[in-house]
């Protein structure tokens, strides 16, 4: 459903110790907003909702809301460093149009709510 390269895993497990909870599970989603219409939320969540797919990815709980699941079909999260920094990525094969930040999308299906920009 959703892949979770080495270099994502290891920040994401970095940040679950500076949380100081290894239990806490990684819950990716789509809200409305954004220039293209939908927008991703990544985040910890301690505790599964009844429309929540779970995933197991390495030892990694990760929670999919039942809205999102179709969105995020195929997601492949990454994290890059650079000079100035560095930050998740996220390549999706759903999306049709992203905004030139690459912060917003929209897919076929589904347009959102964009914002005027």
């Amino acid at each position: 459903m959703i892949e979770i390269t080495d270099a994502a895993m290891t920040r994401i497990k970095g940040m679950q110790e500076e949380e100081g909870d290894y239990s806490l599970m990684l819950r990716v989603g789509v809200k409305g907003g954004g220039c293209s219409g939908l927008s991703y939320g990544l985040g910890f969540d301690a505790e599964k909702n009844e429309d929540d797919t779970f995933l197991d990815k390495s030892g990694l709980g990760v929670l999919i809301d039942g809205e999102s699941r179709p969105v995020v079909n195929g997601l492949v999260i990454d994290y890059k460093e650079n000079m100035m920094g560095g930050g998740f990525t996220l390549d999706n094969p759903n999306a049709i149009l992203s905004c030139g930040c690459g912060a917003s999308f929209r897919t076929k299906e589904n347009v959102g709510t964009p914002e005027n920009c």
